[in-house]
């Protein structure tokens, strides 16, 4: 079980939230509004797989 959400985990980081080159370093999920300036004290970073991998999102201010 233990094995699956891990893999599960960094499957879809990796596929969906990670920046991809061929796309000029933008995430295959596209977000459904344009992304708006944020200040980089209103960034937070989520870790996942116990800080393996660190996502970064905008919160509002």
């Amino acid at each position: 079980m233990h094995l699956d959400r891990t893999l599960r985990t960094y499957a879809e980081h990796y596929n969906r939230r990670r920046p991809h080159r061929a796309l000029a370093l933008a995430t295959p999920l596209v977000e459904a509004r344009d992304p708006l300036p944020v200040s980089p004290r209103d960034v937070r970073r989520r870790d996942l797989l116990g800080g393996l991998i660190h996502e970064y999102h905008g919160v509002a201010a």
